[in-house]
C-alpha cells in the first residue's frame, strides 16, 4: 500500500498494488479518506475504486483520460476498505463508489463487495451508509434494481452523474448519453424504489462555460422535478490538460439560488482534497497522481 499524501492534514488517499490483465504487469487501485462532520460529530468517507481506469469518457474526469484498464474483483474492492480500516487506522462510517470506473460497468464485482461489506460476520456496513454513484448506464441500473428486492437492499443510496439539463451539452461531455439519453434515464430515475425519507443524489459537476448558466439551472430543475432526489452540485475539479477552469464560488452559490428559486432541493458540495488530487474527478495513474497541485486555469490563461 502507498498513501500519496493528504489536503491539510484531513484527506488521505492511498494506493493498492493489483496485476494488469495480462498477470504480469502492476497496475492501482486509488482510494480516498475524506473527513465529514456533521451535527453528531465527524465522520469518514471511504471513496472506492471499482475498476482501474474506466471506458466512460466523461471529458472532464481524469480516470478518463485512462481508459479502462481492467475491472476489479469483489476482493480488490472490499481491500480497499480493509486497508483504509486495518492499516490506516481510519474508522469508516460510510462508503461510496466514486472512485476510478464506473461501478454498473462491473456490477457483479460491486453486488459482490457490497455483500460482503454488509456481512455481520464481516465488515458490517450499515446497507444504508453505502452509496453507488454512475453515470446512468440505464442495464446496469436495471439490474441494481432486481438487488433492491432483496432484503435490506432497498436501503442502498443511489447517486447519478447527470452533469448536463439537456443530451446535447450532455453528449458532449458525457458519451454514454448518445446511448443511453436523458428521456430514456429520467423515467428510471422517476420509478426508483427509495425507502422512506430518502432521495436520490443528482450529481451535477458545474463546468464554466458549459451548463453553469441561469437557464441551465432552470432546465435543470424541469428535468428532474418528478425526481425524488437532492441535486448536488459538484464545482468542477480541474484534470490534467483540462479545458476548463475551476468555477468560482460566486458562481456556484448563483446556479444553486437558481434551483432553489425553482423549487428544487440542492446542495453545494465543498472541494476538498484537489492539491493532492484527490478530488472528484481526479483520480488518475501515477504520472498524474505525482503532481500535487493542478493550476485552476486553463492552458491558454497561464502565464509564462
Amino acid at each position: 500500500m502507498l498513501e500519496t499524501g493528504s489536503e491539510a492534514g484531513e484527506v488521505r488517499k492511498f494506493c493498492l498494488s493489483v496485476p494488469g490483465i495480462d498477470g504480469a504487469s502492476e497496475l492501482e487501485t486509488e482510494s480516498v479518506i475524506i473527513p465529514m462532520r456533521h451535527r453528531t460529530g465527524p465522520s469518514r468517507t471511504l471513496c472506492v475504486s471499482s475498476q482501474v481506469g474506466c471506458a466512460m469518457g466523461c471529458e472532464f474526469c481524469e480516470t478518463a483520460q485512462m481508459g479502462l484498464m481492467r475491472n476489479l474483483s469483489p476482493a480488490e474492492i472490499v481491500s480497499q476498505w480493509w486497508c483504509a480500516t486495518h492499516t490506516l487506522g481510519e474508522r469508516i462510517s460510510n462508503i461510496v463508489f466514486m472512485g476510478m470506473g464506473e461501478p454498473l460497468d462491473n456490477p457483479e464485482s460491486v453486488i459482490g463487495a457490497i455483500e460482503i461489506l454488509t456481512d455481520h460476520r464481516g465488515p458490517s456496513v450499515a446497507m444504508r451508509r453505502i452509496t453507488v454513484s454512475t453515470v446512468g448506464r440505464i442495464d446496469g441500473l436495471e439490474l441494481l434494481r432486481e438487488q433492491m428486492s432483496r432484503p435490506g437492499w432497498k436501503q442502498l443510496g443511489l447517486a447519478v452523474s447527470v452533469n448536463a439539463p439537456n443530451d446535447e451539452i450532455r453528449s458532449r461531455i458525457m458519451p454514454i448519453n448518445r446511448a443511453m439519453p436523458l428521456g430514456d434515464l429520467v423515467p428510471v430515475l422517476e420509478g426508483w424504489p427509495l425507502r422512506s425519507g430518502s432521495a436520490i443524489c443528482v450529481e451535477y459537476v458545474l463546468i464554466p462555460g458549459v451548463n453553469d448558466a441561469p437557464e441551465h439551472a432552470d432546465e435543470l430543475a424541469a428535468l428532474v422535478r418528478h425526481v425524488r432526489c437532492c441535486v448536488n452540485v459538484i464545482p468542477y475539479n480541474p484534470r490534467r490538460d483540462s479545458p476548463w477552469p475551476a468555477p468560482t464560488e460566486q458562481a456556484c452559490w448563483e446556479f444553486l439560488g437558481r434551483l432553489e428559486s425553482r423549487g428544487q432541493f440542492c446542495k453545494l458540495r465543498k472541494t476538498k482534497g484537489r492539491k493532492t488530487m484527490a478530488a472528484c474527478g481526479q483520480l488518475g495513474n501515477e504520472r498524474i497522481r505525482r503532481r500535487r497541485f493542478v493550476e485552476l486555469t486553463t492552458p491558454a490563461d497561464a502565464g509564462p
